[in-house]
């Protein structure tokens, strides 16, 4: 007999978890980006507009192939993600999906709730028969490239910068994935 094992899970989310998905998100954002945005701009993140937007990307999404899951520890969210078509301009919309937000609780992390969950979108998105996958991510953020890394995406040379409102910088590269099954 074997011991207890924790009550984890991955779903797609409901409307009922926005507010939750919110408060993560701008929680992992106060730790994230505390060098890029100022005190002010990190304390007047609204939770309640947050889920506004987050409600209607789950109950009207953009495109039927877009998806937001969740990871759970029991009731506890641990993570979400959003998946959908490639919004590049040098991807396909139809063969290129996207991560477009990919969130762990700070507090939570290492703990296995990255991996159920980043299998859980690559799943959903093979099931959406996507047949490459792309990420952009910061390119300070190395514990995140290095687990990307570790389930075998791969740069591909790509690189961005986004300007704030306030003149803040966050500079991207870009990695990418098969999922037609090919590598593995």
């Amino acid at each position: 007999m074997s011991g207890p094992t924790a009550d984890v899970s991955a779903r797609l989310a409901w409307a009922a978890d926005a507010d939750m998905i919110a408060a993560l998100q701008i929680k992992a954002w106060r730790h994230a980006y505390a060098d890029v945005l100022t005190a002010d701009q990190l304390a007047g993140l609204d939770v309640s507009a947050f889920a506004d937007e987050w409600r209607a990307t789950i109950e009207r999404p953009r495109d039927a192939r877009s998806r937001v899951l969740v990871a759970l520890e029991r009731v506890d969210m641990r993570g979400f993600a959003l998946v959908h078509p490639s919004t590049d301009p040098d991807g396909d919309p139809i063969a290129d999906a996207e991560i477009g937000e990919f969130v762990v609780d700070p507090d939570h992390r290492g703990a296995g709730h990255g991996s159920r969950l980043l299998s859980a979108a690559v799943d959903t998105m093979r099931s959406d028969r996507f047949t490459r996958a792309q990420w952009w991510i910061g390119t300070e953020d190395d514990r995140l490239r290095e687990f990307i890394a570790s389930t075998g995406w791969h740069t591909d040379g790509a690189h961005r910068e986004l300007m704030g409102e306030s003149g803040e910088r966050l500079k991207q590269i870009r990695l990418h994935t098969d999922l037609s099954g090919a590598d593995g």
